[in-house]
C-alpha cells in the first residue's frame, strides 16, 4: 500500500483542530463557536484531500469523494443553507445523496475484496434500529428507512475497501445511529451523546477521506493500472 510524506498530512491535523474545537464548544454548551465551526469541517477536509492528493491525476474517484464531501457539508447546515424548507427532511436528503456518492466509490471503483461475511451486521443493525425507533418515527418512517438502506449500505460498501475506509464507514454509522435516537428519543439519551454523534461523524469522514487519498495513490501506481506499451514500443 504507498504511503504519504509526512507533510501530506497536514491538511488533515488541521481538520482534526476544527474539529476538536467544535465537539469541545458543544460539550460546553458554547452555541457560538459550535455553529460556525460545523460548518467549516467539510471545506477543511476538503483541502486537507486537495493537499494530500496533489499530485494525483482527477478522476472519478476524487470527483466522488469531493460530491460526497460537498453534500455532506449542506447536510450539515441544511438549516442554515435551506432556511425555506424543513431541516430534517433536507438534512436526510443531502446525506443521503452523499452516501450514495461513497457507495458508487466504494463499490465500483476502490473496492479491493468481496464483501466480507462480517458486514452482514450492518443488515442486523438496520432491521433493529426500524423495530427500535418504530414508535417513534410517525410519518418519517418511510424516508428513515430509506435512508437507513443507503448509510448501512455505505458501510457495508466501505468494508470491501481500504480499512481506514471500512473504520470511516462504520464510525459515519455510529454516529447517524446516535443521531437517530437523538433526534426521536430525546428523553432517553443523556447530554454527552451530542457531541459524541460529531466525535463519530468527524471520525468517520476524516478516515474515509485519509483512505480514499492512500487507496487512489495504490490503484494508479500499481503494476496492473500502468498503461500497456504500444507493441511499436514493445518491439523496438
Amino acid at each position: 500500500m504507498s504511503s504519504l510524506p509526512r507533510a501530506s498530512w497536514w491538511g488533515f491535523a488541521l481538520y482534526g483542530v476544527a474539529a476538536l474545537v467544535h465537539v469541545t464548544a458543544l460539550a460546553i454548551g458554547a452555541d457560538a463557536v459550535a455553529a460556525p465551526t460545523k460548518l467549516t469541517l467539510m471545506p477543511l477536509l476538503a483541502v486537507a484531500v486537495l493537499w494530500a492528493g496533489r499530485g494525483s491525476q482527477w478522476g472519478r474517484p476524487y470527483t466522488l469523494l469531493f460530491c460526497a464531501i460537498a453534500l455532506s457539508w449542506l447536510g450539515d447546515g441544511a438549516g442554515t443553507f435551506f432556511p425555506f424548507a424543513p431541516e430534517l427532511p433536507m438534512m436526510l436528503l443531502c446525506f443521503g445523496l452523499a452516501h450514495l456518492c461513497y457507495i458508487w466509490l466504494f463499490w465500483r471503483i476502490l473496492a479491493v475484496r468481496r464483501l466480507p461475511g462480517w458486514a452482514a451486521v450492518y443488515g442486523v443493525w438496520w432491521v433493529g434500529l426500524l423495530l427500535v425507533l418504530w414508535p417513534s418515527l410517525g410519518a418519517l418512517l418511510v424516508p428513515v428507512a430509506i435512508y437507513g438502506l443507503v448509510l448501512g449500505g455505505t458501510a457495508a460498501a466501505a468494508s470491501r475497501c481500504h480499512p481506514l475506509i471500512a473504520w470511516g464507514g462504520a464510525f459515519f454509522l455510529a454516529s447517524d445511529t446516535i443521531l437517530a435516537f437523538r433526534l426521536f428519543t430525546p428523553d432517553a439519551m443523556p447530554d454527552w451523546t451530542s457531541p459524541l454523534v460529531m466525535i463519530t461523524y468527524c471520525l468517520g469522514q476524516g478516515l474515509i477521506a485519509a483512505g480514499v487519498v492512500l487507496a487512489e495513490r495504490a490503484r494508479t501506481t500499481s503494476p496492473a493500472a500502468e498503461p500497456e506499451a504500444e507493441p511499436e514500443a514493445a518491439s523496438a
